[in-house]
């Protein structure tokens, strides 16, 4: 299956009062990951880009902690790719021994910059996803 991955680096301030990474640090991750992908491959531009993806749906399912000062290596595959939205699959893995530390989903539905209404998704995005990051 095709993927993608990203080295995603923890900061002090990202462990909890429990010693270990606070949960919102697990999304952050997930979301630099996703959002890396379509800058990389010329799919978004922050400020041009006549689509946008919001997400309309996230998880995560924490298998084994994670601290500062872990490196998280985070690996994408598209899910489900409809019409108007893509369900990202996320698997987080502590980088020092490969360890699975979470698994995640974001679905985002593609929507027009000045509507905020869904539209199709890009042809060039949706050829990419496929071709990318599915097996």
């Amino acid at each position: 299956m095709n993927s993608f991955s990203r080295p995603f680096a923890t900061r002090w301030n990202d462990n909890d009062v429990f010693g270990h990474l606070n949960n919102t640090v697990y999304y952050t991750a997930m979301d630099t990951t996703i959002t890396a992908w379509l800058i990389g491959g010329g799919h978004f531009d922050i400020e041009t880009s006549d689509t946008l993806a919001f997400c309309v749906s996230s998880s995560c399912r924490f298998i084994e902690p994670a601290a500062f000062p872990d490196t998280v290596e985070v690996v994408l595959r598209a899910g489900r790719v409809g019409t108007t939205s893509i369900a990202w699959q996320l698997e987080l893995f502590r980088q020092s021994d490969g360890t699975q530390i979470a698994a995640g989903e974001f679905v985002h539905v593609f929507v027009g910059r000045g509507s905020k209404r869904p539209v199709p998704i890009p042809e060039t995005l949706r050829a990419a996803a496929l071709a990318e990051l599915t097996g």
